[in-house]
Protein backbone atom coordinates (compact mmCIF):
# COMPACT_ATOMS: atom_id res chain seq x y z
CA UNK A 1 0.00 0.00 0.00
CA UNK A 2 1.41 3.33 -1.16
CA UNK A 3 0.68 7.47 -0.66
CA UNK A 4 0.00 9.10 -3.29
CA UNK A 5 3.33 11.36 -4.15
CA UNK A 6 3.02 15.22 -3.51
CA UNK A 7 2.86 17.37 -6.99
CA UNK A 8 6.30 18.33 -7.37
CA UNK A 9 8.07 21.77 -9.03
CA UNK A 10 10.61 21.09 -11.44
CA UNK A 11 13.54 21.92 -8.62
CA UNK A 12 12.23 19.78 -6.61
CA UNK A 13 11.54 16.60 -9.04
CA UNK A 14 15.31 14.67 -7.90
CA UNK A 15 14.30 15.25 -4.51
CA UNK A 16 10.80 13.44 -5.10
CA UNK A 17 12.55 10.80 -6.18
CA UNK A 18 14.52 10.06 -3.85
CA UNK A 19 11.97 10.35 -1.34
CA UNK A 20 9.83 7.53 -3.22
CA UNK A 21 12.53 5.23 -2.86
CA UNK A 22 12.07 5.93 0.86
CA UNK A 23 8.17 5.66 0.90
CA UNK A 24 7.84 1.66 1.44
CA UNK A 25 9.97 2.30 4.83
CA UNK A 26 8.40 5.16 5.80
CA UNK A 27 4.92 3.78 4.89
CA UNK A 28 5.83 0.94 7.52
CA UNK A 29 7.30 3.27 10.18
CA UNK A 30 3.47 4.93 9.85
CA UNK A 31 1.40 2.25 10.18
CA UNK A 32 3.20 0.31 13.00
CA UNK A 33 2.90 3.60 14.95
CA UNK A 34 -0.67 3.95 14.18
CA UNK A 35 -1.78 0.69 13.07
CA UNK A 36 -4.20 2.41 9.98
CA UNK A 37 -3.18 2.15 6.24
CA UNK A 38 -5.11 4.98 5.79
CA UNK A 39 -3.54 7.11 8.83
CA UNK A 40 -0.28 5.84 7.46
CA UNK A 41 -0.86 7.20 3.64
CA UNK A 42 -1.87 10.09 5.35
CA UNK A 43 1.21 10.36 7.43
CA UNK A 44 3.51 9.72 4.59
CA UNK A 45 1.81 12.20 2.40
CA UNK A 46 2.41 15.06 5.09
CA UNK A 47 6.20 13.68 6.07
CA UNK A 48 6.94 14.40 1.96
CA UNK A 49 5.50 17.43 2.02
CA UNK A 50 7.35 18.74 4.74
CA UNK A 51 10.44 17.27 3.04
CA UNK A 52 9.92 19.46 -0.12
CA UNK A 53 9.28 22.63 2.06
CA UNK A 54 12.05 21.95 4.39
CA UNK A 55 14.39 20.37 1.98
CA UNK A 56 16.22 18.17 4.09
CA UNK A 57 18.77 17.06 0.87
CA UNK A 58 20.71 20.18 1.39
CA UNK A 59 21.24 20.19 5.21
CA UNK A 60 23.78 17.32 4.66
CA UNK A 61 21.74 15.22 7.20
CA UNK A 62 20.72 11.51 5.40
CA UNK A 63 17.23 11.57 4.23
CA UNK A 64 16.11 8.23 5.65
CA UNK A 65 16.73 9.32 9.36
CA UNK A 66 15.17 12.44 8.82
CA UNK A 67 12.05 11.12 7.23
CA UNK A 68 11.88 8.85 10.43
CA UNK A 69 11.97 11.23 12.23
CA UNK A 70 9.24 13.61 10.97
CA UNK A 71 6.84 10.45 10.76
CA UNK A 72 7.17 9.13 14.70
CA UNK A 73 6.62 12.55 15.78
CA UNK A 74 3.76 13.09 13.12
CA UNK A 75 2.14 10.11 14.11
CA UNK A 76 2.77 10.12 17.96
CA UNK A 77 0.69 13.38 17.46
CA UNK A 78 -1.58 11.79 15.42
CA UNK A 79 -2.17 8.89 18.13
CA UNK A 80 -2.96 11.52 20.83
CA UNK A 81 -5.95 13.27 19.10
CA UNK A 82 -7.28 9.96 18.46
CA UNK A 83 -7.06 9.09 21.93
CA UNK A 84 -8.54 12.48 22.70
CA UNK A 85 -11.67 12.30 20.06
CA UNK A 86 -12.52 9.06 21.62
CA UNK A 87 -14.44 6.23 19.11
CA UNK A 88 -17.30 4.63 18.50
CA UNK A 89 -17.70 1.30 19.69
CA UNK A 90 -14.96 -1.18 20.30
CA UNK A 91 -11.09 0.00 18.02
CA UNK A 92 -9.14 -2.79 16.26
CA UNK A 93 -6.43 -2.34 13.89
CA UNK A 94 -6.81 -2.05 10.13
CA UNK A 95 -5.32 -5.36 8.34
CA UNK A 96 -3.12 -5.08 5.14
CA UNK A 97 -2.07 -7.75 2.64
CA UNK A 98 1.22 -9.34 3.72
CA UNK A 99 3.70 -8.01 1.07
CA UNK A 100 7.96 -8.31 1.22
CA UNK A 101 8.89 -6.58 4.15
CA UNK A 102 8.92 -3.09 4.32
CA UNK A 103 11.76 -2.20 7.25
CA UNK A 104 14.99 -3.11 7.61
CA UNK A 105 15.56 -4.09 11.69
CA UNK A 106 19.16 -4.27 12.64
CA UNK A 107 20.65 -7.35 14.26
CA UNK A 108 19.55 -6.06 17.89
CA UNK A 109 15.96 -5.74 16.90
CA UNK A 110 13.67 -8.07 19.47
CA UNK A 111 10.72 -8.02 16.90
CA UNK A 112 11.28 -8.67 13.08
CA UNK A 113 9.46 -6.61 10.28
CA UNK A 114 6.93 -9.66 9.61
CA UNK A 115 6.59 -10.02 13.38
CA UNK A 116 5.83 -6.42 13.94
CA UNK A 117 3.19 -6.04 11.48
CA UNK A 118 1.12 -9.10 12.58
CA UNK A 119 -2.12 -8.58 13.66
CA UNK A 120 -1.73 -9.43 17.09
CA UNK A 121 1.43 -7.52 17.64
CA UNK A 122 -0.75 -4.39 16.37
CA UNK A 123 -3.60 -5.38 19.23
CA UNK A 124 -0.90 -5.41 21.75
CA UNK A 125 0.69 -2.09 20.90
CA UNK A 126 -2.24 -0.30 21.89
CA UNK A 127 -1.96 -0.73 25.12
CA UNK A 128 0.45 1.25 24.86
CA UNK A 129 0.91 5.30 25.15
CA UNK A 130 1.83 7.26 21.97
CA UNK A 131 5.53 7.80 23.67
CA UNK A 132 6.16 3.81 24.52
CA UNK A 133 4.90 3.10 21.08
CA UNK A 134 7.24 4.82 19.56
CA UNK A 135 10.30 4.29 21.78
CA UNK A 136 8.73 0.47 20.98
CA UNK A 137 9.39 0.62 17.35
CA UNK A 138 12.32 2.35 17.68
CA UNK A 139 14.59 0.67 20.11
CA UNK A 140 12.89 -3.54 19.54
CA UNK A 141 11.52 -2.95 15.86
CA UNK A 142 13.98 -0.73 14.14
CA UNK A 143 16.71 -1.48 16.43
CA UNK A 144 17.79 1.95 17.48
CA UNK A 145 20.36 2.46 20.43
CA UNK A 146 18.78 4.40 22.95
CA UNK A 147 21.05 7.87 22.08
CA UNK A 148 19.20 6.81 18.33
CA UNK A 149 16.28 7.09 20.21
CA UNK A 150 16.11 10.03 22.20
CA UNK A 151 17.47 12.03 19.00
CA UNK A 152 14.98 11.27 17.08
CA UNK A 153 11.94 11.78 19.49
CA UNK A 154 14.02 14.87 21.03
CA UNK A 155 13.92 13.61 24.51
CA UNK A 156 16.37 12.57 26.72
CA UNK A 157 18.16 9.16 27.05
CA UNK A 158 16.75 8.94 30.59
CA UNK A 159 13.06 9.36 29.43
CA UNK A 160 13.88 6.72 26.48
CA UNK A 161 14.76 4.43 28.91
CA UNK A 162 11.71 4.71 31.23
CA UNK A 163 9.20 4.74 28.68
CA UNK A 164 11.02 1.68 27.05
CA UNK A 165 10.78 -0.13 30.31
CA UNK A 166 7.27 0.49 30.88
CA UNK A 167 5.91 -0.73 26.87
CA UNK A 168 8.09 -3.61 27.47
CA UNK A 169 5.87 -4.31 30.58
CA UNK A 170 2.98 -3.68 28.64
CA UNK A 171 3.97 -6.39 26.02
CA UNK A 172 4.62 -8.97 28.62
CA UNK A 173 1.47 -10.69 27.87
CA UNK A 174 1.93 -10.41 23.86
CA UNK A 175 5.27 -12.08 24.72
CA UNK A 176 4.51 -14.54 26.43
CA UNK A 177 1.45 -15.96 23.74
CA UNK A 178 3.48 -15.74 20.72
CA UNK A 179 4.03 -17.99 18.05
CA UNK A 180 6.30 -18.39 15.61
CA UNK A 181 5.76 -17.41 11.91
CA UNK A 182 5.41 -20.40 9.74
CA UNK A 183 3.94 -22.20 7.40
CA UNK A 184 2.32 -24.70 9.48
CA UNK A 185 0.88 -21.93 11.45
CA UNK A 186 -0.73 -20.64 8.75
CA UNK A 187 -2.38 -23.90 7.50
CA UNK A 188 -3.35 -24.02 11.55
CA UNK A 189 -5.26 -20.96 10.84
CA UNK A 190 -6.64 -21.20 7.76
CA UNK A 191 -8.21 -24.76 8.95
CA UNK A 192 -9.43 -23.62 12.24
CA UNK A 193 -11.65 -20.17 10.61
CA UNK A 194 -12.48 -22.40 8.16
CA UNK A 195 -13.88 -24.95 10.39
CA UNK A 196 -15.41 -22.25 12.72
CA UNK A 197 -16.96 -20.58 9.66
CA UNK A 198 -18.64 -23.63 9.12
CA UNK A 199 -20.11 -24.27 12.74
CA UNK A 200 -21.57 -21.12 13.10
CA UNK A 201 -23.35 -21.24 8.93
CA UNK A 202 -24.79 -24.48 10.18
CA UNK A 203 -25.78 -23.00 13.37
CA UNK A 204 -23.79 -25.40 15.06
CA UNK A 205 -23.20 -23.39 19.00
CA UNK A 206 -21.82 -26.83 20.49
CA UNK A 207 -19.47 -27.16 17.29
CA UNK A 208 -17.91 -23.95 17.32
CA UNK A 209 -17.64 -23.86 21.19
CA UNK A 210 -15.45 -26.74 20.61
CA UNK A 211 -13.25 -25.24 18.13
CA UNK A 212 -12.32 -21.87 20.49
CA UNK A 213 -10.11 -21.77 23.65
CA UNK A 214 -11.85 -21.30 26.53
CA UNK A 215 -10.77 -18.10 27.56
CA UNK A 216 -11.74 -16.70 23.92
CA UNK A 217 -12.59 -13.59 23.16
CA UNK A 218 -14.01 -11.95 20.09
CA UNK A 219 -13.55 -8.12 19.12
CA UNK A 220 -16.28 -6.19 16.14
CA UNK A 221 -15.10 -2.81 14.89
CA UNK A 222 -17.71 -1.31 13.39
CA UNK A 223 -16.35 1.94 13.22
CA UNK A 224 -19.60 3.55 14.56
CA UNK A 225 -20.91 3.18 11.17
CA UNK A 226 -22.30 -0.53 11.53
CA UNK A 227 -23.72 -2.93 13.57
CA UNK A 228 -20.85 -4.56 15.83
CA UNK A 229 -20.93 -6.06 19.07
CA UNK A 230 -20.62 -3.07 21.66
CA UNK A 231 -18.28 -4.94 24.14
CA UNK A 232 -15.59 -7.33 23.87
CA UNK A 233 -17.25 -10.67 24.15
CA UNK A 234 -15.29 -13.48 25.98
CA UNK A 235 -15.46 -16.99 26.89
CA UNK A 236 -16.41 -19.75 24.39
CA UNK A 237 -19.38 -20.17 25.30
CA UNK A 238 -20.70 -16.37 24.77
CA UNK A 239 -18.42 -15.91 21.61
CA UNK A 240 -20.16 -19.57 19.79
CA UNK A 241 -23.46 -18.01 20.68
CA UNK A 242 -23.12 -14.78 19.32
CA UNK A 243 -21.87 -15.50 15.97
CA UNK A 244 -24.01 -18.15 15.73
CA UNK A 245 -26.88 -16.00 16.57
CA UNK A 246 -26.13 -12.75 13.95
CA UNK A 247 -24.97 -15.52 10.93
CA UNK A 248 -27.74 -15.52 8.31
CA UNK A 249 -28.10 -19.03 7.44
CA UNK A 250 -27.89 -19.61 3.55
CA UNK A 251 -25.71 -19.01 0.73
CA UNK A 252 -27.50 -15.85 -0.53
CA UNK A 253 -24.98 -13.67 -2.86
CA UNK A 254 -22.63 -13.82 0.59
CA UNK A 255 -18.88 -13.79 -1.37
CA UNK A 256 -15.81 -15.18 1.00
CA UNK A 257 -12.57 -14.84 -0.20
CA UNK A 258 -9.59 -15.86 1.49
CA UNK A 259 -7.03 -13.19 1.66
CA UNK A 260 -3.31 -13.39 3.48
CA UNK A 261 -3.36 -10.40 6.03
CA UNK A 262 -0.76 -9.33 8.33
CA UNK A 263 0.60 -12.78 7.96
CA UNK A 264 -1.82 -15.02 8.59
CA UNK A 265 -5.35 -16.32 6.41
CA UNK A 266 -7.89 -14.24 6.73
CA UNK A 267 -11.47 -14.02 4.96
CA UNK A 268 -13.04 -10.99 3.55
CA UNK A 269 -16.96 -11.20 3.68
CA UNK A 270 -18.94 -9.23 0.66
CA UNK A 271 -22.55 -9.33 1.96
CA UNK A 272 -25.77 -7.53 -0.14
CA UNK A 273 -27.30 -4.67 0.63
CA UNK A 274 -29.21 -5.68 4.00
CA UNK A 275 -29.73 -2.05 5.68
CA UNK A 276 -27.85 1.01 6.30
CA UNK A 277 -26.53 -0.18 9.49
CA UNK A 278 -25.48 -3.53 8.04
CA UNK A 279 -21.65 -3.62 6.69
CA UNK A 280 -21.25 -4.51 2.84
CA UNK A 281 -17.89 -5.69 4.06
CA UNK A 282 -16.32 -7.86 6.96
CA UNK A 283 -12.87 -9.08 7.78
CA UNK A 284 -12.96 -12.27 10.12
CA UNK A 285 -9.66 -13.03 11.17
CA UNK A 286 -8.57 -15.18 13.94
CA UNK A 287 -5.39 -15.90 16.74
CA UNK A 288 -4.92 -19.08 17.84
CA UNK A 289 -3.06 -20.37 21.33
CA UNK A 290 -0.43 -22.66 21.62
CA UNK A 291 -3.01 -25.52 21.95
CA UNK A 292 -4.24 -24.75 17.90
CA UNK A 293 -7.46 -23.56 19.46
CA UNK A 294 -9.42 -20.31 18.52
CA UNK A 295 -8.13 -17.69 21.33
CA UNK A 296 -9.13 -14.50 19.31
CA UNK A 297 -11.46 -13.59 16.37
CA UNK A 298 -11.01 -10.16 14.88
CA UNK A 299 -14.27 -9.09 12.97
CA UNK A 300 -13.48 -5.47 11.08
CA UNK A 301 -15.99 -3.99 9.37
CA UNK A 302 -15.12 0.15 9.85
CA UNK A 303 -14.53 1.60 5.96
CA UNK A 304 -11.86 3.30 6.94
CA UNK A 305 -10.36 0.33 7.78
CA UNK A 306 -10.49 -1.62 4.57
CA UNK A 307 -9.20 0.89 2.39
CA UNK A 308 -5.86 -1.39 1.88
CA UNK A 309 -8.28 -4.65 0.70
CA UNK A 310 -8.58 -5.69 -3.14
CA UNK A 311 -11.88 -4.84 -4.62
CA UNK A 312 -14.74 -7.00 -4.24
CA UNK A 313 -14.72 -9.72 -6.69
CA UNK A 314 -18.07 -9.22 -9.21
CA UNK A 315 -20.95 -11.16 -8.41
CA UNK A 316 -21.71 -14.23 -10.26
CA UNK A 317 -24.82 -14.27 -12.57
CA UNK A 318 -27.72 -16.24 -11.26
CA UNK A 319 -27.94 -19.84 -12.81
CA UNK A 320 -30.97 -20.25 -15.66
Amino acid sequence: MAAKAPALEPKNRALGQALDGHRRAVWGICYRMTGVAADADDLVQETFTRALTARPDRSGEPLRPWLARVAVRLAIDHLRRRRVRGYTGQWLPAPVPTDTPDLEPTPDARYDAAESASYAFLVALERLTPLQRAVLLLRDVLGHSVREAAAVLSTTEGAVKVAHLRARRAMEGYDAARLPASPALEARTRAALEAFVGAILAGDVARAEALLASDARAVSDGGGEYLAAPRVLEGARNVARFFVGVTPRGGGERRATWVRLNGLPALVVDLPAGGPRVAPRIVLRVDLDAEGRIARIHAIAAPRKLTALPPAPPAQPAAR
